[in-house]
């Protein structure tokens, strides 16, 4: 579908009202509110501000009215904002004794201090702002994008509009680069002095029948614009998401990644990027130019655009996260290891990275050109009636979009090309050839139940194991006995999801966290395990096994019971979402777990560190995940002697270490646990 109709609604706005930008204020804008992940429904509603730059009162009055708002009146009472502004100063850009302009109080001008006093004040003094924030909260089908909310941004040398609502400013499906020939690598896009909508979201990348080849959009969400040439001390670190899907499915703007909560909460500027899938991504051929890695070169060259442009979105280039879940955990260890993309982020994130056996293999083994073109890329052409053709590259561009796309054969493999992969694996024993930087990664408890299917009555484990593409070999046996219940295919499941989770998860991120420690590697490893998750409604593999029970007590499933802890389980935790996507809280834990889990991923972009600092969940009114890291004390890095994890449920520990012996009879990682 054409983007040139709202370009020209916006064009038609903004020439009737002057859309807000840091520029015209000449101020940073600030949203600052309690956000305790309870949407609508919080009893913090109230707690919202919008912080200005310090400037006399009129312009202040100005300042809060071009944003459809107007001074924070001090009589609805200073308890609704008083972390706010403890949290400037915990940030030591204003002292305690610093005012702020609020409403005239019985028209007299007005200023209140971060302990709530309220006191007059000269008209022609510099004082920050405290402007009401008023925006609607948004939910994933609900936007409010009028222009009273709408905002600004000058950069990639484009007029960028995207929205305000209650917890971060949202602009979305901003270009990145240009539709490429098909089949040829991505140039960051930049613009030519237009106006631009960043509204809502951009295409995703065609998948089956759904999408389109001119998918080349990413999603930002900030709680803080800064105006042109602001301090660099101010700028936010931001986390650059990578989705998952298989390399074949997905898209940046899934509203389960809706990165508005966790800027808000996180203090952070998040960004979800599109880049091309199955074969229009990964394709190789053995013609010497078409080398594949498309898709994974799409996510550097997003990368680049966030470099150059972030910091007009209040982010700090120099303290990008890059995180990705699956897929998207195979992309952030593909990036580790590519030399394109050394020294353009500062840490990294992956969470359940696939590895090892069966399934999971060559997301972190990579194929040559010609193994790629063996066990793919012959069958796509076959398939596509290309193989006598005097140019299979130039057969296969000639055909519809969708008839690659739809073709029973997908290329979904990251290869070893020469220039984006080198090596056919991270390497793990030479520093220079890995990014350096600190490392997050785990698995959820049960992340290999969701690859593999349910036994049929009668199936033996062997048999079960073998069309699982598992060794048949390995159980029943000491270490992967089969349970003894009465339900025999669900004593054959259970055994089979361990060892589906240990083969194709577990031991290869042990094992990477293992070697990464001990031939330094990575500066810090900070590994995890879920043990609470919560599966998503769309995709819930073998129901209800991933599923908490229901009882009677607990119509939405009781945590505290005994169920599969899958893959994809922790992302509505990570991301914070669980009720903007309208989903009951089964217990009363999901919710501080959720704002904990939140809170842990943040603190390591801000910091390095999961751990979050308490002098920043206090000064923030973070109750829950105040108490639970005083509680459960630090999240422990990865060291000689203390090669544990932290086992995430509601209260978290500290453990060893699991399934080591496991792993060595599967044979996985054995360099690196002997």
């Amino acid at each position: 579908m054409s983007r040139a109709l709202p370009y020209t609604i916006l064009f038609l706005a903004v020439a009737a009202r002057a859309v807000v930008n840091p520029g015209t204020l000449d101020s940073d804008i600030s949203i600052l509110i309690h956000n305790d992940l309870l949407e609508s429904s919080s009893p913090h509603t109230g707690s919202g501000v919008l912080v200005l730059d310090a400037m006399p009162l009129q312009n202040a009055l100005n300042g809060c009215k071009s944003l459809g708002e107007s001074l924070w009146d001090s009589s609805s009472g200073f308890g609704n904002i008083q972390n706010d502004l403890d949290y400037l100063v915990l940030q030591e850009k204003l002292s305690l004794d610093q005012r702020y302009w609020v409403a005239p109080v019985r028209g007299t001008p007005s200023s209140i201090d971060s302990n709530g006093y309220v006191k007059k004040a000269s008209a022609n003094e510099h004082l920050p702002v405290l402007c009401t924030q008023t925006a609607p909260y948004s939910t994933p089908d609900i936007k409010d994008t009028n222009a009273t909310w709408q905002v600004t941004v000058n950069s990639n040398k484009q007029y960028l509009t995207g929205f305000r609502d209650r917890f971060s400013f949202r602009f979305l499906g901003i270009r990145y680069a240009e539709q490429p020939k098909r089949w040829a690598y991505t140039k960051s896009y930049e613009g030519n002095g237009d106006h631009v909508s960043a509204l809502d979201y951009g295409s995703q990348c065609l998948q089956g029948s759904d999408g389109s080849e001119d998918c080349f959009f990413l999603n930002v969400w900030t709680p803080y614009l800064p105006k042109p040439k602001a301090r660099s001390d101010k700028l936010k670190p931001v986390m650059f998401w990578i989705h998952g899907g298989a390399f074949t499915s997905g898209t940046g703007s899934d509203p389960t990644f809706d990165g508005g909560n966790l800027a808000s909460r996180g203090d952070v500027v998040v960004v979800t990027t599109n880049y091309r899938l199955g074969t229009l991504g990964f394709l190789a051929l053995d013609d010497g130019t078409t080398k594949g890695n498309y898709g994974l070169a799409d996510q550097i060259t997003a990368l680049d655009w966030v470099r150059r442009n972030i910091q007009d979105f209040g982010g700090d280039p120099d303290q990008i996260t890059i995180f990705g879940q699956s897929a998207g955990a195979g992309s952030v260890r593909a990036l580790l290891a590519s030399p394109k993309a050394k020294g353009k982020f500062a840490a990294a994130i992956m969470q359940s990275n696939l590895g090892g056996l069966a399934y999971g293999t060559t997301y972190s083994k990579y194929y040559t050109i010609k193994e790629e073109v063996s066990v793919v890329g012959d069958a796509i052409v076959r398939e596509a009636n290309c193989t006598h053709a005097a140019s299979q590259l130039e057969c296969l561009r000639a055909l519809p979009a969708t008839t690659i796309s739809t073709l029973s054969d997908s290329a979904r493999y990251l290869v070893v090309d020469g220039e984006y992969l080198q090596s056919s694996e991270l390497d793990l024993k030479n520093p220079h050839s890995t990014a350096g930087v600190p490392l997050l990664l785990g698995t959820t408890r049960d992340d290999g139940a969701a690859m593999i299917g349910y036994p049929t009555a009668g199936q033996t484990i062997q048999q079960f194991l073998n069309v699982s593409g598992l060794p048949s070999t390995v159980a029943p046996s000491q270490v992967f006995p089969v349970p003894s219940g009465s339900n025999q295919t669900l004593n054959i499941f259970n055994t089979t999801a361990r060892v589906a989770t240990d083969g194709m998860f577990r031991c290869v991120d042990q094992a990477t966290a293992y070697a990464g420690y001990n031939n330094k590697i990575f500066p810090e490893i900070f590994f995890y395990e879920f043990n609470r998750t919560y599966q998503m409604p769309g995709w819930s593999p073998n129901p209800p096994l991933c599923q908490a029970p229901v009882t009677a007590d607990y119509p939405n499933g009781d945590p505290s019971q005994e169920y599969f802890k899958c893959h994809s389980g922790e992302l509505y935790y990570v991301f914070g979402n669980l009720l903007r996507e309208s989903l009951p809280f089964r217990d009363e834990f999901d919710l501080p777990f959720q704002q904990f889990v939140l809170d842990s991923w943040a603190s390591f972009a801000r910091t390095f560190n999961p751990t979050p600092d308490v002098k920043y969940t206090e000064a923030r009114g973070y109750v829950n995940t105040t108490r639970q890291v005083e509680a459960v004390g630090s999240w422990t890095p990865f060291k000689h002697g203390s090669y544990q994890l932290r086992r995430l449920q509601w209260p978290s520990s500290m453990v060893d270490f699991d399934e080591i012996e496991q792993c060595r009879a599967l044979d996985l990682a054995l360099d690196y646990y002997d």
